[in-house]
């Protein structure tokens, strides 16, 4: 139980030392993450539409 208590301390001295994000930070990175999400989707829905159109155009027939 010792060494479980030394490791809890020794947690808590290295996070007092993190650098912690502000509040606008957080919506700012959570905006972007959302943006790129959005777009990578987007981009790959058109990608599997053209790729399907180009199958039933000249595959399928």
């Amino acid at each position: 139980m010792e060494k479980v208590t030394q490791f809890l301390k020794e947690v808590r001295h290295e996070l007092s030392k993190v650098s912690w994000p502000t509040k606008n930070q957080i919506i700012q990175y959570t905006a972007v993450v959302v943006a790129v999400s959005l777009a990578t989707a987007v981009f790959l829905g058109l990608l599997d539409l053209m790729f399907e159109w180009l199958l039933n155009k000249f595959v399928i027939k």
